[in-house]
C-alpha cells in the first residue's frame, strides 16, 4: 500500500526495488517492463537527446551510466553511434550483481566495461567523457543527490545528464492504470506510480543544483513527464 499521497512533496516511501531481498527473476520481469515503457513513453529518445547534446563534434566517445541496470539504455546509445560512425566504449555500473550479470549476458557492446559496485566507490583510471543516468535519481533523498551531482561533475570530464521524473498528478494516477491493466510485475505496479511521487519539479531541480554549487546546467520538461537535465563541463550549455 502507498502512503496517502501529497503530489505537493516528493514521497519518501521506499520501493520495493529498493529493499535487498527481492529475488532477482522479479527485478528481471521490472526491468524488461520497463525498457517497453522507456520505448514507448520516450525515455530512451530523452536519453539519446542529452547523450547528443554533450557529443558535440566527438567522433570518439567513452560514457557511463551510473545504476545501469540490465544495460538497455547503453545498447541504444551504442546502436546509435555504430550507425552514426562514432566510436563508443562505456562503463556501466550497478550496486546489483545480477544487474551487471544480466547486462553482459543480453547485449552485445564493444569495449563495454561493466562494474558491480555502488558508484560512489569507483575509481576510474581515466574519466569518462560523459556521465549520465535514467530513473536513478528518484530512488536519493535530496542530500544524497546534491553529494551525487557532485559526485557526477567531478568525474565527466565533458558533462553529465540525467533523465528523470516529474512529479504529476496526472501522471501518477495514469500510470497506476496502466500498469494495473498491462503490467504482470508486482514490482512495476507497486513502483510506477511511486517514482512519479518520488519524481521532481522544475524549481527542485534548480535548487538541487545551485545547493551542488553546479553552474552551468539545462533543466528542460520533455514528453511523457520527464525532465532533462544536462551539465556541460565545458561551456554554458
Amino acid at each position: 500500500m502507498h502512503e496517502a499521497i501529497d503530489l505537493r512533496y516528493r514521497s519518501c516511501q521506499k520501493e520495493l526495488l529498493d529493499k535487498d531481498d527481492i529475488p532477482f527473476k522479479d527485478i528481471r520481469q521490472n526491468m524488461q517492463e520497463l525498457n517497453t515503457i522507456n520505448t514507448w513513453l520516450g525515455g530512451h529518445a530523452i536519453t539519446l537527446a542529452g547523450f547528443k547534446k554533450l557529443l558535440s563534434t566527438k567522433n570518439s566517445i567513452h560514457v557511463c551510466e551510473i545504476g545501469c541496470g540490465d544495460g538497455n539504455n547503453l545498447y541504444q546509445l551504442y546502436k546509435w553511434c555504430k550507425k552514426n560512425n562514432v566510436e563508443f566504449s562505456c562503463t556501466g555500473i550497478d550496486i546489483k550483481p545480477e544487474c551487471i550479470e544480466n547486462a553482459q549476458q543480453d547485449y552485445t557492446i564493444e569495449n563495454a566495461n561493466w562494474i558491480a559496485q555502488d558508484y560512489k566507490t569507483v575509481v576510474f583510471e581515466t574519466k569518462p567523457d560523459i556521465i549520465f543516468s535514467s530513473l536513478f535519481c528518484h530512488h536519493f533523498k535530496d542530500e544524497e543527490l546534491i553529494e551525487q551531482l557532485q559526485w557526477t561533475q567531478q568525474y565527466a570530464s565533458v558533462g553529465f545528464f540525467i533523465n528523470d521524473l516529474q512529479r504529476n498528478w496526472f501522471a501518477y494516477h495514469s500510470i497506476k492504470i496502466l500498469t494495473n491493466f498491462f503490467s504482470s510485475s508486482y514490482l512495476v505496479k507497486n513502483d510506477a506510480p511511486l517514482s512519479v511521487a518520488r519524481g521532481f519539479y522544475k524549481n527542485e531541480w534548480i535548487e538541487l543544483l545551485n545547493e551542488a554549487g553546479i553552474k552551468n546546467y539545462s533543466v528542460e520538461w520533455r514528453w511523457a513527464f520527464r525532465y532533462l537535465i544536462v551539465v556541460n563541463n565545458e561551456q554554458v550549455v
